[in-house]
């Protein structure tokens, strides 16, 4: 099949436009239009797992972390990105990350991190900023149905748990067509009064131009009427972290190590105990300390992330027991995650886990 229809599924999972403004994600080395034979998953697309690829047949390599993050001038292969990325061109192997993508979803990095631990009632830590919109548009009664069909299935409507959700209102719209004009209701030259309805919907904003096109698509107008408004709603179904409960409450050290059993992590680093019982956890898959205080905020009793520095400790406040538990480790099932997915999506297609561990972090 080609590269662009894994493409696709790998955007219904997580989208592109999920993915914070810093990041790198999407299809990095290759060409959509290419015949993918296989792919291989993995957490970073090091060079050991692009001679994985090559060994498996799979020319497209899924990776976590993307391998190219900030900008390069120069690929002469001084470094393990450099040959990396050559070693994949070389090759015809196509790259493609999906990251903060994923992170924000809410299906994503960190429910996986929470259904590790078992923990449930789950909920959105930091909800994405400036993400929904609202389109308001204007049409006949017998027009209204059509429309409002229309603009639920490209996706707009949906608030949390519920979908088709509209506000609508009858008032009375004027016009007059110039020579010109072709209008359903009236005659050109004259003034119109006819009867219309109001439709309001929400929706997010990376949907602007499918939610248009079907706008334009089924309504009856010659000239459609609409505004759209950026709104400061919080999106809370999309962002980063997650809060959840243990379904039996734990005292610090029973936590510390029932973490350490099911994420595998060889070590962790914790903030003092503060004798307290643990029900309520947040969780921040890689690095997270920007999100303590939203923890702390959210009333967790625990919080987990990774690559806290010395003085982010500090930060605990005697508030909550903040631990460290590793970047890998706390990214662990994400690539399991990806390749279920893919299996679900795309049947009868070689989709294999990659088995390198690309865990630069070693302890002794």
């Amino acid at each position: 099949m080609k590269l662009k229809e894994i493409i696709a599924v790998l955007e219904e999972m997580a989208p592109l436009a999920y993915a914070e403004d810093f990041d790198n994600v999407g299809l990095l080395v290759g060409n959509a239009d290419s015949i993918t034979t296989g792919v291989l998953v993995c957490h970073d697309a090091l060079e050991t797992v692009i001679d994985e690829a090559l060994a498996k047949k799979c020319n497209l390599v899924v990776c976590f972390h993307p391998i190219l993050f900030s900008g390069i001038k120069k690929i002469t292969g001084k470094n393990y990105v450099e040959r990396a990325i050559l070693k994949a061109i070389k090759n015809d192997i196509a790259i493609y990350a999906v990251h903060t993508a994923l992170d924000n979803h809410s299906q994503g990095v960190n429910k996986i991190f929470c259904d590790a631990l078992g923990l449930l009632n789950t909920k959105v830590l930091i909800p994405k900023q400036n993400f929904i919109q609202k389109l308001v548009t204007y049409t006949i009664p017998s027009n209204a149905d059509k429309v409002r069909t229309a603009l639920f299935e490209a996706g707009a409507g949906r608030i949390g748990n519920y979908d088709d959700c509209s506000f609508n209102s009858n008032g009375i719209g004027t016009y007059k067509g110039n020579e010109n004009s072709n209008p359903v209701i009236g005659v050109r030259n004259e003034h119109t009064e006819t009867e219309e309805v109001k439709i309001e919907v929400t929706f997010e904003k990376h949907l602007q131009s499918k939610i248009l096109k079907a706008l334009f698509a089924h309504h009856i107008y010659e000239e459609v009427a609409y505004e759209i408004y950026d709104l400061q709603n919080s999106h809370q179904q999309i962002g980063l972290g997650m809060i959840g409960e243990l379904e039996t409450e734990m005292n610090e050290d029973d936590f510390l190590h029932f973490v350490k059993d099911k994420m595998i992590a060889d070590g962790i680093r914790h903030s003092a105990f503060l004798e307290k019982k643990v029900k309520k956890v947040a969780v921040l898959g890689g690095s997270g300390s920007f999100a303590i205080k939203n923890a702390i905020s959210a009333g967790a009793d625990a919080f987990l992330t990774a690559d806290l520095k010395y003085h982010q400790f500090y930060e605990a406040e005697n508030r909550l027991l903040l631990a460290d538990i590793g970047h890998f480790e706390s990214e662990r099932y994400t690539k399991n995650y990806i390749v279920d997915y893919l299996r679900k999506k795309i049947l009868n297609f070689a989709i294999i886990l990659s088995e390198e561990n690309t865990n630069p972090v070693k302890y002794l």
